[in-house]
């Protein structure tokens, strides 16, 4: 018999066609916007996987309480810091979608780093108010040293698109070990070392206990006064106030900024406590940088091919709650 799989995502945020394409014959597949009131709480019942953006969202208090140990829930998100998991059953499994949006989120690290290195905002700003600075230095980015905090699948394919301009790279994750081509891997325990030698820091590493406000005034400080730091993963693992004198009592060092503190769908609102865009040396970007045309169909893809090897008895992705990633 094959696996009941019930979408509970809302319609538009997966695409039909790639489920069925992936799942095939190896699910039935019900979409939970397509079932009248009176039988959504026998089909939730029934499921094996449940597909979502977050369940507590999607569903109502009664219906949430119809989930079940031995269910297992495919989030189409990669982070998971906003999943309630006291609230779901010891025994569900619960898969992320860590890899899903790699390659676009690489691509605007790689943007970010070159604008910064070349100046191309201030020097646009500075252009606008009739300065021609012909003669201000840009940076190499070619020879510098990126060290990259959280080395998953992001971190990886980051790490690719750098190599291929001449960049080198060091890593950290929590094994200290990776098959990717790096100068360097270590584990949380190494990161003043790379703090010490980065031209430029990326973070990518997912919100958990142990990383929140993990780059702060001391961290920053180790860091030379000329460096980058870019923030791809989520505002709290930097410590804001700390970033802000930061940027300002060191002019030459620049912050490219994709995650945010207080943003729209974790928190309702967009909202910083430090005014950070009155200040010519940092660069920000509405956490967008995985929304390309065919994002709906990556995270497709990415979430039910995890759900077929789920199936299969060999799920990926698989969250480990006391940690948190």
């Amino acid at each position: 018999m094959s696996a009941t799989v019930v979408v509970t995502a809302p319609d538009g945020s997966v695409d039909r066609s790639v489920v069925e394409r992936v799942l095939g014959d190896d699910a039935s597949v019900v979409y939970l916007a397509d079932v009248a009131d009176p039988r959504r709480s026998a089909v939730l019942e029934r499921a094996d996987v449940l597909v979502t953006d977050g369940p507590t969202e999607e569903l109502s208090e009664a219906e949430f309480d119809l989930l079940h140990d031995g269910q297992t829930i495919q989030l189409l998100s990669a982070g998971v810091d906003y999943v309630d998991f006291d609230r779901l059953p010891a025994g569900m499994s619960v898969l992320n979608n860590a890899g899903a949006y790699a390659e676009p989120m690489a691509e605007h690290v790689l943007a970010m780093y070159l604008a910064l290195s070349k100046r191309l905002l201030e020097e646009h700003r500075n252009m606008a108010d009739g300065e021609f600075n012909q003669f201000t230095p840009t940076r190499w980015v070619d020879g510098s040293t990126v060290g990259i905090f959280g080395f998953g699948a992001i971190g990886a394919a980051v790490a690719r698109k750098l190599r291929a301009l001449g960049v080198r790279v060091e890593a950290i994750n929590r094994s200290g070990e990776t098959d990717e081509e790096v100068s360097f891997v270590g584990t949380p325990d190494d990161l003043d070392r790379l703090l010490e030698t980065c031209d430029c820091l990326v973070v990518s590493a997912p919100l958990t206990p142990e990383t929140r406000g993990i780059i702060g005034r001391q961290e920053l400080s180790r860091m030379a006064d000329d460096a980058t730091l870019i923030n791809v993963a989520r505002g709290e693992l930097v410590d804001q106030g700390a970033l802000y004198e930061h940027l300002r009592a060191n002019p030459e060092f620049r912050a490219g900024l994709e995650a945010w503190w207080t943003e729209p769908i974790r928190h309702g609102r967009f909202e910083l406590d430090y005014p950070f865009f009155e200040l010519p040396n940092v660069l920000g970007s509405p956490h967008n940088s995985a929304i390309v045309p065919n994002v709906t169909e990556l995270r497709t893809r990415h979430a039910v091919e995890n759900v077929r090897t789920a199936i299969a008895g060999e799920p990926g992705n698989v969250v480990d709650r006391e940690r948190g990633y």
